[in-house]
């Protein structure tokens, strides 16, 4: 059940039901009680006025202390509908065991019309006790009892309260339909501020929300909009330091390559000691400058400057032509079939597939097959594959799935450059475990 209503949602939607069927109930309860009472009363005075009238106006005939006769004439006036009692005489007319005995007992010593509503029977009573009096206003013992059954307006009392239940359980699905209707209404811009969350979580700074209106939602909306701004020209302030700072090294990194290849070649003639530090030197500038490349080609991409030169290619010839570039291909196992055709770019695509055998060859040992079909290349190894929880950050720059190679040559952009290449073409790259070990990346192009 707490699961039901662990979204937003639902719970509006159950705080709207609840007040529209208190409201209604509510609603409901206070007309029947306002109903109920307007109809017993309008009964009980129209039983009681006209019996409270005629006994005054009968009142001044009555000889006391009355005869047998004249309490049954004295009934008669009023039509039968009265038992009138003196000490142990009593006229004719119903049971009067059916008055309550209190009523009885108060009203010896009443000066006034007294009456009690009774509901503990079949169908609820009224009953009406009314005192003759002398001129001085003292009672002379002579009494009319009266009642008469309210079953009438209880019915129409009943009947009245079943249209309300109706009527309440047809305001429910009404409730139902406006709690659905306002709930959509509060709840889409926060669905709009969810996506745009995950579309900043993801990368995509560019991401703003419309912030039209005044209520809180607006300027959350408007939170989140000057937020995103400064997280955008935070990043693009960060990017443009690293292609300028990249772009300042290649000049003194070209100078140590020259430097380097020299030393490479005057090594076996050093010192073994100099060699050593020399090799050093020379192996830790190549780093360097992979990586100084690497970041400028990343810049491009964010910058947006590196387009496509497309072609239309046999794609298993330039997968054979990539691998043979590299000395790759004795070390690899590609199925690479004639005639599957591309329009792609080709330096681009020999980008991808470098990265992608590269990465394979380096942490998944050998057994590297590379398996070419149409608008699918996948590079499958026998290492110990991919940790669950680097899937997700294969392709992030500067990602390492283990801290250990933190030291590696590669510069932990080869991969996040691979992807962003298949992006350019409208592509994909995936990542995966295959079930018998080993990791398998599968590029899919448009061709």
């Amino acid at each position: 059940m707490r699961a039901l209503f662990r979204g937003l949602r639902p719970r509006l939607m159950a705080a709207f039901l609840l007040l529209t069927l208190l409201g209604a109930v509510a609603a409901a309860g206070a007309s029947y009680a306002t109903a109920r009472n307007l109809l017993l009363e309008d009964a009980q005075d129209s039983f009681m006025n006209p019996l409270v009238k005629d006994v005054r106006d009968y009142a001044s005939r009555l000889t006391v202390p009355p005869a047998q006769q004249d309490l049954d004439d004295f009934a008669s006036y009023l039509r039968g509908a009265a038992v009138i009692t003196y000490e142990g005489l009593r006229s004719r007319g119903p049971d009067m065991t059916l008055v309550p005995a209190e009523m009885r007992e108060a009203l010896k010593t009443s000066k006034t019309v007294i009456w009690q509503r009774r509901t503990d029977s079949a169908e609820p009573v009224v009953f009406v006790g009314i005192p003759l009096l002398r001129a001085d206003g003292s009672p002379t013992g002579v009494e009319v009892w009266a009642w008469t059954s309210l079953g009438g307006p209880q019915r129409a009392i009943d009947s009245f309260a079943k249209a309300a239940w109706v009527g309440v359980s047809l305001v429910l699905p009404l409730a139902l339909g406006l709690a659905l209707f306002t709930a959509r209404g509060v709840l889409r811009p926060v669905r709009r501020l969810g996506a745009a969350a995950r579309a900043l979580g993801s990368g995509r700074l560019d991401t703003r929300v419309d912030s039209r209106g005044t209520d809180e939602l607006s300027d959350l909306a408007r939170t989140f909009n000057s937020a995103a701004e400064q997280l955008e020209a935070s990043q693009a302030a960060s990017r443009r330091f690293v292609a300028d700072v990249s772009h300042e090294l290649r000049t003194p990194l070209t100078a140590m390559n020259a430097v380097t290849a020299v030393l490479d070649e005057d090594a076996a003639s050093l010192p073994e000691d100099t060699a050593v530090a020399a090799r050093l030197v020379s192996a830790e500038t190549r780093k360097l400058t992979r990586l100084v490349n690497d970041l400028m080609e990343i810049s491009r991409f964010d910058e947006g400057r590196n387009l496509l030169e497309l072609d239309e290619w046999d794609i298993g010839t330039a997968v054979r032509d990539s691998l043979a570039a590299r000395g790759w291909s004795s070390s690899v196992d590609a199925v690479l079939p004639s005639g599957v055709m591309g329009r792609v770019d080709r330096r681009r695509l020999d980008v991808i597939v470098a990265n992608l055998v590269g990465n394979a060859l380096k942490h998944g040992g050998t057994g590297v097959r590379v398996v070419l079909s149409p608008g699918v290349i996948e590079v499958s190894d026998n290492g110990p594959g991919i940790p669950v929880d680097a899937l997700p950050h294969i392709f992030d720059r500067f990602y390492k799935a283990d801290t250990a190679r933190s030291r590696s040559e590669g510069s932990g952009l080869g991969l996040a450059i691979a992807w962003e290449n298949a992006r350019l073409h409208g592509g994909t790259i995936e990542a995966a475990n295959a079930p018998t070990g080993g990791a398998v990346f599968t590029l899919r192009l448009p061709w």
